[in-house]
């Protein structure tokens, strides 16, 4: 695709020269002869890069350039003038600008110039793409038939544009496989651009998304591209999508059917090339039959649904993430351990009900904390049993009511009733946080408190 080139400049006769010589060089000019003119224009189009003349008539080019570095600091600057100045270029770099050219222009220079400009601008996406790649680290660790089989997946959607909701608990490894599809895809030059649905406020999930105008809301001091204009022509990563709210899930089904938006505050029509990978661990059908979940945003992300497995369904792979975990720390300061074969016979006993996350944080504390280089069976019991291990006695206060009931079924329901309270009162009250302990939905657990009669005092 060709690379499209802003060109603002107030005489007619540089933007007409200029448009010739970027066409004929096969770049797509965009001209305008006024700096409002040019900002306006760059709320609803991407451009690659700006060449912007510095007088004007109103506003001027270092007044246009600190609002353009402010809005869209990735996208470089040439400034031009015919009556340019040392201070005036040093003030225009000190802002932001790539380049300072006088006039009479050499197109020679421009040209240069702009190819420079463009060169820097992918560097320093390659740079990013490479942090992005450093600091995850994708792998599907494991030989499992489970994991052959979402291997195979993967390589199959990986190549198309097809849209794919990730599911699976928490700790199974959705974020991998979102970075595994980007890095086998057409689109892997570009970001993914990730956004936590469940980490963002309600009341700025929409500026996150799609961006603002200076001055729309307390606090919106300047003017900032959202996730989706960041992710054009690349990918864009819904992480934990069953949290978003059903109001910020109607906008974006809109924006997800058309392709366009408009930002906070603004009224210009951006359009962008995104595809969305979402990731959950909600049973969305159930989400959506009691009214939390939008149906038709669950059938437009859900045209390649990938199912993640359970570590607990694929325990020979411990022993290869144990492996690959070593290893990691390492490179991070810890010291080598080595877990026998009994060890990890034992592990691979255990259900996880975190999964590899909760595998992780596990194999971690055994090598921080325990002295030796070799970790025994005895070693992982104790840990385990340090972690997991209900109490050897009966509470007092669960006694009483335990065996003074008449038959099983009251005995059982009075059992969940203590122990439910009991792992509330571990997280203060937060159904969330006791529902990732107990490897549970937190509907589920939420529906069970209900029938249960249990109040909870804090709010989640």
């Amino acid at each position: 695709m060709p690379k499209k080139i802003l060109v603002i400049d107030d005489e007619k006769s540089i933007l007409v020269s200029l448009a010739g010589i970027l066409s004929d060089e096969g770049f797509t000019p965009v001209c305008v002869d006024s700096a409002e003119e040019g900002l306006q224009l760059l709320k609803s189009e991407t451009v690659d890069l700006v060449l912007l003349d510095i007088w004007m008539p109103g506003m001027d080019g270092i007044e246009a350039l600190k609002q353009i570095k402010d809005g869209y600091p990735e996208l470089q600057v040439i400034m031009i003038s015919g009556h340019g100045t040392i201070e005036t270029a040093v003030q225009a770099t000190k802002i932001g600008a790539f380049d300072f050219i006088e006039k009479p222009l050499s197109y020679d220079k421009i040209l240069l110039a702009i190819k420079n400009g463009l060169r820097f601008s992918s560097l320093e996406t390659e740079n990013l793409i490479l942090r992005q790649k450093a600091a995850h680290k994708p792998s599907l660790t494991g030989n499992s038939a489970a994991i052959r089989n979402l291997r195979e997946q993967i390589e199959r959607v990986a190549p198309t544009d097809a849209w794919v909701l990730i599911r699976g608990e928490h700790g199974t490894g959705k974020e991998l496989v979102a970075q595994a599809i980007h890095g086998a895809s057409n689109r892997s030059s570009k970001p993914m651009v990730e956004v936590n649905c469940a980490a963002i406020p309600e009341e700025l999930i929409e500026s996150e998304l799609f961006g603002h105008e200076k001055g729309s809301f307390t606090g919106a001091q300047s003017s900032k591209r959202g996730k989706f204009d960041q992710a054009d022509a690349g990918m864009l990563f819904l992480d934990e999508i069953g949290d978003m709210s059903m109001k910020t899930q109607a906008k974006i089904l809109r924006i997800l059917q058309e392709q366009t938006f408009e930002r906070v505050g603004g009224n210009q029509v951006i359009k962008v090339d995104v595809r969305v990978l979402a990731a959950t661990n909600k049973n969305l059908e159930k989400e959506i039959e009691e009214g939390n979940f939008r149906a038709d945003l669950f059938w437009r992300l859900n045209v390649v649904p990938i199912h993640l497995p359970l570590l607990r369904d694929r325990v020979d792979d411990i022993p290869m993430l144990v492996a690959d975990f070593i290893e990691d720390f390492i490179h991070k300061g810890l010291g080598k351990k080595l877990f026998t074969k009994k060890a990890l016979a034992v592990m691979m006993r255990h259900t996880w009900p975190g999964n590899v996350r909760e595998l992780r944080n596990f194999v971690e504390r055994i090598v921080i904390m325990c002295p030796d280089a070799e970790i025994s069976y005895k070693t992982v019991e104790q840990y385990l049993t340090q972690t997991f291990a209900p109490e050897k006695t009966i509470p007092e206060s669960l006694t009483p009511a335990l065996f003074q009931t008449k038959n099983f079924k009251e005995a059982k329901r009075e059992f969940e009733r203590e122990y439910l309270m009991g792992k509330l009162k571990e997280n203060n009250g937060n159904i969330s946080q006791t529902a990732e302990m107990l490897g549970m939905e937190r509907s589920h657990l939420h529906k069970k408190l209900k029938t249960l009669h249990i109040e909870v005092s804090v709010s989640d």
